[in-house]
């Protein structure tokens, strides 16, 4: 199958680690390269965002990503990128003219809004992933959301026009029915992790602490670092590496508002930020800890526990979204409410204080990322999805 991917904010080729740059990029670059595995032709359609980037570029994975002229060639923030949305259709309904797909895969609520537009002409079926809700962003950050007034509406829309929705999980379908979309319309498909570069054998990252707890994502407030650095009080002869922010860190002013907390809790000597982290050493650092805690306050989904456990290292997570599909609590890990410290210091102080129970969480965390969360086990699900809306759309055709 000819399959075209659009992805507006989040480029497979993006560092990881930035304001916008986090597990979309990934779900993005590793589900392509997954698909041209099973044998499909892939093109990744994103947003231009710096001068000099070629039109189109060929990948070493086999996919090829497209540099979409939609707004100035710098970077914008993703909640300001809404304007820029009909020129980013103008750009794929011309590009698809030339070079029908057989099927379109959107991922984001901007890129669905760009994809179904540009499809209607050339009667392409589009899939659709959100990978974050509107209505979940505004429940928890209330007046502090900054994304455009029209996000939910919008994303309400492409949930009716699209031909299917992938959910990445069992929370969002729930999210997705209370919008008032179609049941039938969605299928469960994961997000997954690449098992050859997250593996249990292979170099670990130096530590000096007895005990380790590894944090990784991207330095704003919903991640929960906050969270965790008050549970540290709670958890002596452990030191935490939060991997994640700005190249500076210096002039990051979340690192510098974590720093502060840090001070404040009496744990600063015990509290490192590393900044960015080249995915291929991110391995050696989840290697490195006893315990890898992923503690926001809500998360569509969330790559690095998955990432962690195909590491063989247990997991302490927030029980809200994807995070209470992927942990097992009891199983692989231990899921605490989110926004407890005094729960989370318990936590990881019980699962520290007991190496049998982290080393039987690492095996099982394991096995179940063999089983359900391989690349080629989420392209697989996604092909099927393809599959099925490209036969409907042939079916509406013969009709």
């Amino acid at each position: 199958m000819r399959i075209a991917m659009v992805s507006e904010h989040a480029s497979p080729l993006a560092a990881l680690g930035g304001a916008d740059a986090g597990g979309q990029n990934v779900h993005v670059a590793a589900l392509a390269a997954a698909l041209v595995r099973r044998g499909h032709e892939v093109a990744v359609y994103t947003r231009r965002d710096a001068r000099g980037l070629p039109r189109r570029v060929d990948t070493s994975d086999g996919y090829e990503v497209v540099h979409v002229p939609a707004g100035p060639a710098k970077q914008i923030p993703k909640d300001d990128l809404l304007p820029h949305m009909t020129d980013f259709s103008r750009f794929l309904m011309h590009d698809w003219q030339d070079q029908r797909p057989d099927v379109v895969h959107s991922h984001f609520w901007m890129s669905g809004l760009a994809s179904v537009l540009a499809a209607r002409r050339e009667r392409v079926p589009v899939v659709h992933t959100y990978h974050a809700l509107g209505t979940v962003k505004r429940r928890h950050q209330g007046a502090q959301d900054t994304s455009p007034t029209d996000r939910i509406a919008v994303e309400r829309l492409v949930g009716h026009e699209v031909d299917a929705i992938a959910a990445t999980c069992d929370d969002e379908v729930e999210e997705l029915m209370a919008m008032g979309l179609k049941r039938n319309k969605i299928t469960v498909v994961p997000c997954g992790v690449d098992t050859k570069l997250f593996e249990s054998v292979g170099p670990v990252a130096p530590r000096t602490a007895q005990h380790r707890i590894v944090s990784v994502g991207r330095l704003v407030p919903r991640k929960g670092f906050d969270d965790l650095i008050a549970a540290l009080a709670l958890v002596p002869d452990a030191e935490l590496v939060i991997a994640g922010g700005s190249a500076d860190l210096r002039h990051d002013p979340e690192a510098q508002r974590l720093l502060a907390c840090a001070e404040a809790h009496g744990v600063s000597d015990r509290v490192h930020l590393i900044g960015q982290v080249a995915r291929t050493d991110m391995p050696a650092l989840l290697r490195s800890a006893d315990v890898v805690a992923c503690v926001p306050w809500y998360e569509p989904f969330g790559i690095v526990p998955l990432e962690a456990m195909a590491c063989g290292v247990p997991v302490v997570a927030s029980a809200v979204g994807g995070l209470t599909d992927t942990v097992v609590h009891g199983v692989t890990g231990v899921l605490t409410p989110p926004r407890d410290p005094k729960a989370l210091g318990r936590a990881l102080r019980r699962l520290l204080a007991d190496p049998s129970r982290g080393m039987a969480y690492g095996i099982a965390g394991q096995d179940r990322v063999d089983a359900r969360y391989t690349w080629d086990e989420v392209a697989a699900r996604c092909e099927h999805v393809y599959r099925r809306v490209s036969a409907n759309d042939g079916l509406a055709v013969a009709r």
